[in-house]
């Protein structure tokens, strides 16, 4: 993305005949909202006069305070590739604004930002984060609706024509680059139907305002080749669910404070502590960065993705892994957050989590190098592993009872979050489900 001024959005405009611009924010489940206006109203948006209807939205505002502003980050300017012809669109993210000028409590983008400023106040000149979104591909069916039938038998890394996803996927790549995205890499993942493609790290906003314009191009494209993409959790019993792993790390000035050449591993005190701060609050921001009833149905046993609240360098069942590369390359990866997770939100916890470790230099507990999966119970009490949350209940209520992530989140958030996420499980809890009919029905 490059850097541009209000001139230079106005002359883009007209050098790429674009004829709409959508204003595109995130509402607090993490759902991408968008007010999109014609060309002719570009000047008006870019000078921050664009107003829209903050009641309409899950968790904003009520009815008597609707009125809200956006303030287009103008850096986050893009046309939309797939859009050429006489009816060309661009995108503008913004951040949402009260009628008094001040940032809006309750915008995900503005409260990433606020967490940001307190990492700064530490002396930390970056956050940055590299995600690894997965996702699954189904076939639609004569209506257009999505099936449960999947397009491909393909295996990790598999090639046409068992990953019959492949060009789908290729496709999905050359719009991701047209858009300026770096394409690190793009391959089938374990399950059948199920993809992945990762992209280049970078600061904590942009990489936040990436994976949502990621999940719009899937969705976008997949579309296109006659296939439903989704990133559920865990569409299907049976095989692995879809995972959005973090990596993470701290910058002084372009120097990595995770890394140490003489440290334990090459580790910092700094990463330690960091990653101390993630183990003490996993299980409140849990809630956060595996939002659904679906999430938890993908952090069980023997499905590579974790349930244990533990750390390792050499293997994959932990919450956190350290992976192999030094230097500036240096990262805390945290592999229970899952795709269905407000980016925004996600972060603003684990760097909170993460902080609060460094505030405090908090020590973590040794590494656990054996396969988790494994070990017992006793054998894990006795390692001192803890189990994540098992449901969205327990994680409520472990959220409920942590001030350093309710801080993270602020008080609008957290209270308007709490609300919609404990509905959602009443919803799911009583609900008759297809399982207890064939469990019970001729049983009982």
């Amino acid at each position: 993305m490059g850097k541009y001024s209000r001139e230079d959005i106005l002359r883009l405009a007209k050098e790429q005949n674009v004829n709409f611009i959508r204003l595109q924010f995130t509402d607090i489940l993490g759902t991408i909202k968008n007010v999109e206006i014609p060309v002719s109203q570009l000047q008006k948006a870019v000078d921050n006069k664009m107003m829209f209807d903050g009641s309409s939205i899950e968790g904003f505002v009520r009815i008597e305070e609707s009125d809200m502003y956006l303030f287009p980050d103008l850096d986050t300017w893009v046309v939309f590739p797939w859009t050429a012809g006489d009816g060309k669109v661009a995108r503008l993210i913004c951040d949402i604004y009260n009628p008094d000028g001040t940032p809006f409590a309750g915008d995900p983008r503005n409260n990433l930002k606020r967490v940001l400023a307190e990492m700064e106040e530490l002396g930390f000149t970056d956050f940055n984060l590299g995600p690894e979104p997965e996702f699954f591909l189904f076939k639609l069916d004569a209506n257009g609706e999505p099936t449960l039938e999947l397009n491909d038998k393909g295996g990790y890394f598999d090639l046409a024509p068992t990953d019959l996803g492949e060009n789908c996927r290729r496709d999905i790549v050359i719009e991701l680059e047209a858009m300026g995205y770096e394409i690190e890499a793009s391959h089938h993942e374990v399950a059948p139907g199920q993809h992945e493609i990762d992209f280049k790290y970078a600061d904590a906003i942009s990489a936040c305002d990436d994976i949502q314009t990621f999940k719009l191009v899937v969705k976008t494209i997949a579309r296109k080749h006659g296939l439903h993409a989704t990133f559920m959790p865990k569409p299907l019993f049976g095989v692995n669910g879809s995972g959005m792993h973090c990596n993470m790390s701290l910058f002084k000035n372009g120097v990595n404070s995770f890394f140490d050449e003489n440290g334990d591993l090459q580790l910092s005190d700094t990463a330690r502590q960091f990653m101390a701060g993630i183990i003490k609050h996993a299980s409140a921001f849990t809630a956060v960065t595996n939002p659904t009833v679906n999430s938890y149905k993908r952090l069980v046993p023997g499905y590579e993705a974790p349930c244990y609240i533990a750390w390792s360098a050499q293997n994959r069942s932990p919450l956190i892994r350290i992976p192999a590369s030094r230097g500036l390359s240096t990262r805390v990866e945290v592999r229970s957050v899952d795709p269905a997770a407000n980016p925004y939100l996600a972060l603003a916890v684990l760097l909170r989590a993460g902080l609060d470790g460094i505030k405090n230099n908090l020590t973590p507990p040794p590494a656990i190098d054996r396969n988790i999966y494994v070990m017992d119970k006793a054998e894990r009490e006795e390692a001192g592993i803890k189990d994540l949350p098992a449901t969205l209940a327990q994680a409520l209520d472990e959220l409920k009872k942590d001030e350093i992530i309710i801080d993270a989140l602020g008080e609008h958030i957290f209270e308007h979050f709490v609300e919609a996420k404990e509905i959602e499980w009443d919803m799911f809890r009583t609900q008759v489900h297809p399982w207890e009919r064939e469990q019970y029905m001729e049983q009982f």
